[in-house]
């Protein structure tokens, strides 16, 4: 088998199963306990907490932990648009290719007055930071923009994001999901005010996450209960999860250097192989993207059958983000960055890992031609196309 949809989920690291066997078997305790038991998963946990978030230059005190990037990303946006209302600023910036985890979010605030701003990305997926700069108003409560794009790979310019926002005074938060683990991030230097990230896309457990949080910024409850998380998310810790999580990330940073080195030779192998094939698209920007993201779309062709045949051949893919990939409309990130529906229909995603081989992209190279010419010939709209009675886009 192929495994080439790593950003829709990672295989779960040894070292991060280790951790949290050893968590689960020794250290089960609950960290809310006064008993020395309990306060030795406390210890467990803080020591979690130390490490992650050494990892991104915070410190102990700004990480939360929650069920994942969803779930952090809802409550670094709920929160800040409650702190701006309180100000009677109630303006949130944002970009239209979000994961959907940011945009209904930003949609339910819709509902309740906000004023959402949505800037259009560039067709390779880029975002300048003065179209930041130029949307900014005096009413501004908030600026999401991720990290990189989970779809089209892009990776947006988030350190001049970050300090125009900060010269403003207006808190910056950014959904790093597919980014930590895979691209140096530093909060500090970045001037990052708050981020979500996800253990499952750096080979940690499923089902974990964290919030970081510049302290001074009010966070509200978005779970009420406990006094867990020093009382901002209810509920008693995922401990051998969180464990996981660090150990994976810990492991993932040590060794980014030399996994990005091996991506970029497979990832570029794989661009231009995939080039080859007629009326193909590369989407996103060709240099400034997720190190083991490819992201093509090839007119003439619905992505939802190429996929089905890959999987006959043992490659597992996915035509845009692990979210949707149950939806038959098309990606909204492609749509943002103005691919047609037609040609949106016909997209692949193909996300590589360091142990994924140059054999395993010569196997996709081999596999994805013969299944594209096997459809277009199939189809009837393809077959207008050729004759001329159809122009082609791409």
């Amino acid at each position: 088998m192929v495994y080439a949809d790593n950003a829709a989920t990672t295989k779960i690291s040894r070292t991060a199963i280790n951790a949290m066997s050893t968590c689960m078997e020794e250290n089960w305790g609950n960290p809310s306990s006064l008993y020395a038991f309990g306060q030795k998963a406390a210890e467990a946990l803080q020591s979690a907490r130390e490490r992650i978030a050494s990892c991104i230059g915070a410190e102990p005190g700004e990480i939360y932990f929650t069920s994942g990037g969803s779930e952090a990303d809802n409550h670094a946006i709920l929160s800040a648009a409650k702190n701006g209302a309180h100000k009677g600023k109630k303006h949130i910036i944002s970009s239209a290719f979000e994961h959907h985890a940011v945009l209904h979010t930003l949609e339910k605030l819709e509902k309740e007055g906000f004023e959402v701003e949505l800037l259009d990305v560039h067709e390779n997926g880029m975002l300048s930071p003065e179209q930041v700069a130029n949307a900014i108003r005096e009413d501004t409560c908030l600026v999401t923009i991720m990290y990189a794009n989970n779809e089209i790979g892009t990776i947006l310019p988030i350190a001049q994001i970050g300090a125009i926002c900060r010269e403003q005074k207006i808190p910056f938060h950014t959904d790093a999901v597919q980014a930590i683990g895979h691209l140096p991030v530093d909060v500090r230097t970045q001037n990052i005010d708050m981020l979500s990230l996800s253990a499952h896309k750096f080979h940690g457990p499923k089902g974990i996450g964290a919030l970081y949080v510049r302290r001074g910024i009010p966070l509200h409850n978005l779970i009420e209960g406990g006094a867990q998380e020093r009382g901002k998310r209810a509920g008693t810790e995922n401990l051998p999860a969180i464990v996981g999580m660090a150990a994976a990330l810990e492991e993932a940073c040590a060794q980014m250097s030399g996994h990005t080195e091996k991506l970029l030779l497979l990832r570029e192998r794989l661009i231009a192989g995939l080039s080859r094939i007629p009326y193909a698209a590369l989407n996103g920007d060709a240099k400034n993207r997720l190190p083991g993201n490819v992201s093509f779309c090839f007119e003439g062709v619905e992505g939802e059958s190429l996929l089905l045949l890959l999987d006959d051949r043992g490659i597992c893919a996915s035509s845009g983000s692990a979210c949707t990939s149950g939806s038959l409309d098309p990606s909204h990130v492609l749509l943002a960055i103005g691919r047609p529906h037609e040609v949106a229909h016909g997209s692949l995603r193909l996300t590589l890992d360091a142990e994924n081989t140059m054999e395993d992209v010569e196997q996709i190279l081999k596999a994805v031609p013969e299944i594209v010419e096997y459809l277009r010939n199939m189809s009837p709209l393809w077959k207008d196309k050729v004759s001329g009675k159809k122009a082609f886009i791409l």
